[in-house]
């Protein structure tokens, strides 16, 4: 039996879910501080409230139910803490004359370019900017953070000479070594 999958979820006191059984399989509503998510999960697994606990179970014993049962857990699990704490991914913008800035809603990069590399955040998701090369992503929804995160990313991915680019603040960047020169 999967580990993950049959370990239940705590509800904190500030977050409210509501479940629907449909012809998709089971609707979860996630109420929280910080928002509201909803996702819809497979009918090869069952969800259930039982007092302050959400139980994830597999309907029956199938190669595709087993598979679904952690992740179902582990999603429905990233709602509840989502709406309540929330995520946030930081990236550090390395290079001379590289840095970032937000104008309401949207992100703007210089990146080297020509021009101005612009993002738009959708909803529930916000930027900030430190010292113009500190950025962070943050939200309820664990994956637009990471979406959106390596979307800014791959706009100038870090290089591997001079490091120079967009990177996530706990990477490390394997740096080469240049030309070797003449002898």
């Amino acid at each position: 039996m999967s580990r993950i999958g049959k370990s239940p979820i705590r509800i904190p006191d500030k977050v409210e879910v509501k479940l629907e059984n449909t012809a998709e399989g089971t609707k979860a509503i996630v109420k929280g501080p910080l928002g509201t998510l909803t996702r819809v999960f497979r009918p090869e697994v069952s969800i259930t409230q039982e007092g302050g606990e959400l139980v994830v179970a597999r309907r029956d014993e199938s190669r595709m139910a087993r598979g679904l049962h952690g992740l179902s857990r582990t999603l429905l699990n990233n709602m509840v803490i989502g709406v309540s704490t929330g995520f946030s991914r930081k990236l550090e913008i390395i290079g001379v004359g590289y840095r970032a800035q937000v104008q309401g809603s949207k992100l703007s990069l210089a990146l080297g370019f020509s021009h101005p590399v612009e993002i738009e955040a959708p909803e529930g998701i916000s930027f900030k900017v430190e010292a113009n090369t500190k950025l962070e992503v943050s939200g309820p929804d664990k994956e637009l953070v990471g979406q959106y995160s390596a979307l800014i990313r791959s706009k100038r991915p870090p290089e591997p000479y001079k490091g120079k680019g967009v990177k996530y603040a706990e990477e490390r960047i394997r740096r080469k070594a240049g030309k070797a020169g003449k002898k």
